[in-house]
């Protein structure tokens, strides 16, 4: 019994860090991006605002939390699945 709560756990984290390491491989590709393209998306215009402006000031901040939204969701069915306690332990 003791071996398969070992390997649901191992299973389990292996999920998360898994999904951490994906979304924080968006998130760097974001903002990366953002910085890296600025010029050549400078040219471009969104509502009157250049587009490398509005992905700054508004695109990212909006993609950072669909990211954190995405991952509060998916952790949720994590911890459902393998009947994690979000509360410790």
């Amino acid at each position: 019994m003791a071996h398969r709560d070992a390997n649901r756990r191992a299973a389990y984290w292996r999920h998360v860090r898994r999904l951490t390491g994906l979304l924080l491989a968006l998130w760097l590709g974001v903002t990366f991006a953002v910085i890296f393209f600025a010029r050549e998306l400078a040219g471009l215009t969104l509502f009157g605002w250049s587009v490398s402006f509005y992905l700054a000031a508004q695109g990212a901040i909006l993609i950072y939390l669909a990211i954190v939204g995405f991952y509060a969701l998916r952790m949720r069915r994590l911890d459902a699945r393998f009947g994690e306690d979000s509360h410790g332990g």
